[in-house]
């Protein structure tokens, strides 16, 4: 980025104010390392009401534009930005990125005095941010609508490569537009999913199990997971997981994800929802296996289950089917 005092290029924009432009607008844009105050604030601090402040403002951003065509290099380099990010961009992001620590402010007031460009504060949908065209939020919009559907769809994050299949935007536009919603958000992985998904933002020792059991892909003994969660007491660990219907219990103390196709209940359960699949009887071995792709136990504990008499039926074929009531 070239370089420019941005400092030395406001003190002239406004050298010729009157003392009292001159005190609101360096209230208001926060001039030269301040904080930005509000029309409200700045009435406050000055005795007059927030309509006579904007009066006062709007008269000095008039005598400001009419000086600023001095500094055409500045906006044009403003303009070249915006374009490398799809004209639009986050506002913390882009303050940072072109005024650096000791300008925010001043690029702030220099974006505010070129009719070129427009800032959008904060809203359901959006974090504040500033596009070279009034045009683009609702472009911004249509792009994130898109991409959300394709993460539904997907039902797990995705990178900003992959995301960039299903638009026709550049890797850098595409990520400018991802970064200024507030329904799609970056985890510390650098891939993009919906903001209440515990890969993009776990909440507790739940998610954060879940994303351990995610990134195993395989059933873990409850201390395992408090032990590979830093900080977590087992105890805790335990009782998530009990209550937490994204987990299953498919042995002594030994959980997976529902999601991975275990459904909840005792041996006896899985056993009968094997032979309401099937829809005939079975025999023994038949059902171990099945059994044994979902529950981590003994074969004797299987056999145990198949003996009860109250719940099932050994047919003179030697074959297994559900008690009937």
């Amino acid at each position: 980025m070239p370089n420019f005092n941005y400092q030395k290029v406001c003190q002239d924009l406004i050298s010729g104010l009157s003392p009292r432009q001159k005190d609101v607008i360096l209230e208001r844009f926060g001039l030269p390392g301040g904080e930005r105050k509000t029309l409200e604030a700045v009435g406050k601090k000055f005795g007059v009401t927030r309509e006579r402040i904007r009066q006062i403002q709007d008269g000095a951003l008039g005598e400001i534009k009419s000086k600023a065509g001095a500094y055409k290099a500045i906006f044009q380099n403003f303009k070249k930005y915006f374009q490398n990010y799809g004209n639009l961009k986050k506002e913390d992001i882009l303050l940072k990125d072109l005024g650096q620590e000791k300008w925010q402010n001043q690029v702030y007031f220099l974006l505010s005095i070129n009719n070129g460009f427009s800032r959008f504060g904060a809203n359901k949908y959006f974090y504040p941010l500033w596009a070279a065209g009034a045009s683009f939020p609702e472009k911004a919009q249509k792009i994130i609508s898109l991409i959300s559907r394709k993460l539904e769809e997907a039902k797990r994050p995705l990178s900003l490569k992959e995301l960039a299949d299903f638009s026709s935007q550049s890797i850098s536009a595409l990520e400018s537009y991802l970064e200024v919603s507030k329904k799609i958000q970056k985890n510390s992985e650098g891939v993009f999913g919906l903001k209440d998904w515990p890969e993009i933002n776990p909440r507790g020792v739940k998610d954060r199990a879940y994303l351990l059991f995610k990134k195993t892909q395989s059933p873990l003994h409850f201390t395992k997971v408090a032990d590979m969660i830093e900080g977590s007491l087992v105890q805790t660990v335990h009782n998530e997981l009990i209550r937490d219907p994204r987990f299953i219990l498919v042995g002594r103390g030994m959980y997976a994800l529902r999601e991975w196709g275990y459904e909840p209940g005792q041996v006896k359960d899985v056993i009968s929802r094997i032979l309401k699949t099937e829809k005939k009887p079975l025999t023994r071995e038949e059902i171990l296996n099945k059994v044994l792709k979902q529950r981590m136990v003994k074969e004797n504990t299987v056999f145990l289950n198949l003996n009860n008499k109250k719940y099932f039926f050994r047919t003179p074929q030697g074959r297994y089917q559900i008690q009937e009531a």
